[in-house]
């Protein structure tokens, strides 16, 4: 194929993953919003049935001491009656259309599941064939820097489903990726066609790359503190049953996953920016020139390392922690957009 072919190609499987992703997105949305039982709701009903079970247990132990007691075969029989009833209650339970609902369910978490699939790899298509059309690395200009970063978020978020079982990030994560790759196609597209001669070197595949990894994840663990926020402030005013917030995990847990995302995204952002000082002095002859990317991923740096550290050794947990993570997420932001069109300097390829 010539590489106008693998360009258009490349145009082509970029409409297709937009188009599987917003089916994505409205199934999880299905199974997040209108879902019979969810992650929490479960947990509470297991936890009411083992309750159940140990009521039936201590007065099926009541029954057999009185038996004892009694010595008579006949006393057992007036007991067999009560024993049946709860047996039946259950049974009884299983009707009804809430089979129907929670087939329908299922249906739509597997769709949900295909899809992002089947996008993702229709996704990582659009980075083959653009890359293999230019014969460079495809992240030279902000269109395939922000496919590319959309692409490591998506990953990073089946990682963590299969993971963790966490498909109640999937609404969030394919909005936040159809929006991205919206942005891109919308107001950032380029042709395919050579990069400026400081791009031209090996450490794009090194440092970008790191850099493009780390964005991804910090993605997924911004979602969940945002989710987090969400299922406290829910819980705070008595609506923790209530609406999409019940088919959510605790708060506990959103917490907890947040913080194991954001330590694997953080020492791939440490090393990035190491990486991109020694690429610095190779194109440029200085390893740090104050630069407006330097110093904002180096803010980023810090505030994540604080929000690390606050947890490590002040014991820092809920709100306090969750501000602190989504500032730090903000400031990563802003280091993409807002440096590159707000500020001019040696990293302004947009």
């Amino acid at each position: 194929m010539s590489n106008a072919d693998l360009a258009n190609l490349s145009d082509k499987l970029m409409l297709t993953t937009v188009l599987m992703y917003v089916v994505a997105l409205v199934a999880y949305a299905v199974d997040l919003g209108f879902g019979r039982r969810g992650a929490a709701s479960s947990a509470v009903e297991a936890k009411a049935e083992k309750t159940a079970e140990a009521k039936v247990e201590a007065k099926a132990e009541a029954r057999a001491e009185a038996k004892v007691l009694v010595g008579s075969a006949g006393a057992a029989a007036p007991d067999a009656a009560p024993d049946a009833a709860p047996a039946a209650a259950p049974a009884a339970e299983k009707g009804g259309d809430g089979g129907g609902e929670e087939r329908r369910q299922v249906d739509a978490i597997r769709l949900a599941v295909l899809l992002s699939v089947l996008g993702w790899g229709a996704h990582l298509g659009v980075l083959v064939t653009r890359g293999a059309a230019a014969h460079r690395w495809p992240w030279g200009n902000m269109y395939e820097f922000l496919t590319a970063i959309s692409f490591a978020a998506v990953t990073a978020f089946l990682v963590v489903m299969f993971r963790y079982r966490a498909r109640f990030l999937g609404a969030p994560m394919m909005a936040a990726a159809v929006v991205a790759l919206g942005v891109a196609n919308i107001w950032l597209y380029d042709s395919v066609g050579p990069v400026s001669p400081a791009l031209n070197s090996y450490w794009i595949a090194i440092h970008v790359t790191a850099a493009i990894i780390a964005t991804g994840s910090f993605s997924v663990a911004g979602a969940a503190t945002i989710l987090y926020l969400l299922k406290i402030r829910g819980e705070a005013r008595g609506a923790a049953a209530a609406g999409f917030l019940a088919r959510v995990p605790s708060a506990e847990t959103l917490d907890r996953l947040s913080m194991r995302v954001t330590m694997f995204a953080f020492p791939i952002w440490t090393a990035a920016i190491i990486m991109g000082a020694i690429w610095a002095d190779q194109a440029w002859g200085r390893y740090w020139g104050w630069d407006p990317k330097e110093v904002w991923s180096f803010v980023t740096w810090i505030i994540y390392a604080a929000y690390l550290h606050a947890r490590a050794t002040a014991g820092w947990r809920g709100r306090k922690a969750a501000i602190l993570s989504l500032i730090a997420f903000a400031a990563l932001l802003f280091n993409f957009f807002g440096v590159n069109y707000m500020f001019s300097g040696l990293h302004s390829y947009a």
